[in-house]
C-alpha cells in the first residue's frame, strides 16, 4: 500500500530486544516472520474505507486477533524470510529507516528491524534473493540504507526481483513528489547497483527455482505478484498487498483505497480465495497481525480464516 499525506497517524518505534522471530512450516522450509512495526489504529479506516465497525462486528472471528472490540482493524508491517533451493530469500522489505515520508507514521522510522532480521539468521550479506511483490513505500523502504552520505543496497549481494509489468507501470507513471521520492531513496539505487532484475510473469505464474513460484495476482497495482512455496506436498503463499486484512476473506469487495485497479484487484483476490479455499494451502498475509497465517475456509457466502499460530 502506499499512502497519501493526508494519513492522520503515527507509529511506535519498535526498540526492544528482538526476539525470535515467529515461523511456519511448509514440507522441509521454515518461513520466519521479520516484524519491522505494527500499524497505527488510522490505518484501516483510511486503508479500507468500507471495513466500517459494522462490518467488522458481524464477523467474531476477527477478535480480537485481527481487530478490536471497538472494530478498529489491526495491520502490521514485516516481511518474510526463508532458505529454498539454497537461497536465501526475503519477501518485500518494508518501511525503512530514515525514509522521509509524507505519511507521518512511516517518517523517520528509527525501527530494530535489521536486528531482528539477522536473529532470525538472515544478516543482510547473506541475502541472495530480495522478492518485491509491487514498488509501495512500505515494501521497498528496507531495500535500501544510509551509509556514507548515499543511499546503498542493505543486501550487498542479493538479488532483488519483481515484475517487469510492475517497473514498467511507473516508468510512464505520473508520480508525484512523496512517490518520485520513494524511488529514489529505495529504487534507484538499486537499479543503479545492476542488482534490480525484471521478471515476465505470465498467467499461469513462473518458477525462479524449486519451490518457489511467483504469481500475478494484479490490481493493486497492474504488475503486483503474489510468492507461492512448495515443498513435499505442502503449499504457502505470501499475499502482498492484493488481501490486506482478512476481513476481505468475508467480504471480497472490499478494497483498498490505493487500489490502481480496483475492479481488478477485487477479481483477483475473488480468484485467489477461491484457488485457495478448502485446501490445506498456507495463507501468510503481508499486513496481517498475528498469527498473521491460516487457512481459508468457506464461511456463508465467502470465507474466513483459519488461523495457524507461529512457531
Amino acid at each position: 500500500m502506499q499512502t497519501p499525506s493526508a494519513t492522520p497517524a503515527t507509529a511506535t518505534p519498535a526498540t526492544a530486544t528482538p526476539a525470535t522471530a515467529p515461523s511456519w512450516t511448509v514440507g522441509d522450509l521454515t518461513v520466519h516472520r521479520i516484524d519491522e512495526v505494527p500499524l497505527p489504529p488510522a490505518t484501516g479506516p483510511w486503508l479500507l474505507p468500507d471495513a466500517t465497525p459494522e462490518v467488522v462486528a458481524g464477523h467474531d472471528w476477527l477478535r480480537p486477533d485481527f481487530a478490536g472490540q471497538d472494530g478498529v482493524l489491526h495491520l502490521d508491517s514485516h516481511s518474510f524470510a526463508f532458505v529454498v533451493d539454497g537461497l536465501r530469500v526475503l519477501v518485500d522489505t518494508g518501511i525503512g529507516n530514515g525514509k522521509q515520508r509524507a505519511n507521518p507514521a512511516w517518517h523517520d522510522l528509527r525501527t530494530d528491524y535489521l536486528e531482528r532480521l539477522t536473529a532470525a539468521g538472515f544478516a543482510p550479506e547473506t541475502v541472495d534473493l530480495v522478492v518485491l511483490t509491487h514498488l509501495h513505500a512500505d515494501h521497498v523502504g528496507w531495500n535500501t540504507r544510509w551509509e556514507d552520505g548515499a543511499w546503498v543496497p542493505t543486501f550487498p549481494a542479493a538479488r532483488y526481483l519483481t515484475a517487469r509489468a510492475e517497473r514498467e507501470f511507473w516508468a510512464g507513471y505520473d508520480m508525484d513528489e512523496a512517490r518520485a521520492q520513494m524511488f529514489r531513496d529505495s529504487v534507484l539505487p538499486v537499479e543503479r547497483a545492476g542488482q534490480l532484475d525484471l521478471v515476465d510473469v505470465p498467467a499461469e505464474g513462473v518458477q525462479i527455482v524449486p519451490g518457489l513460484r511467483l504469481i500475478p495476482t494484479p490490481g493493486h497495482t497492474p504488475g503486483h505478484i503474489a510468492v507461492e512455496l512448495a515443498d513435499r506436498g505442502e503449499t504457502a503463499l505470501i499475499t502482498g498487498d492484493c488481501v490486506h486484512h482478512p476481513v476481505q476473506l468475508a467480504h471480497p469487495a472490499i478494497g483498498a483505497c490505493v487500489d490502481i485497479e480496483p475492479e481488478r484487484s477485487e477479481a483477483t483476490r475473488r480468484a485467489l480465495l477461491a484457488s485457495l479455499a478448502g485446501t490445506d494451502a498456507l495463507l501468510l498475509g503481508t499486513h496481517f497481525a498475528p498469527p498473521t497465517a491460516g487457512r481459508v475456509v468457506a464461511h456463508g457466502d465467502a470465507y474466513r480464516l483459519q488461523p495457524v499460530p507461529a512457531a
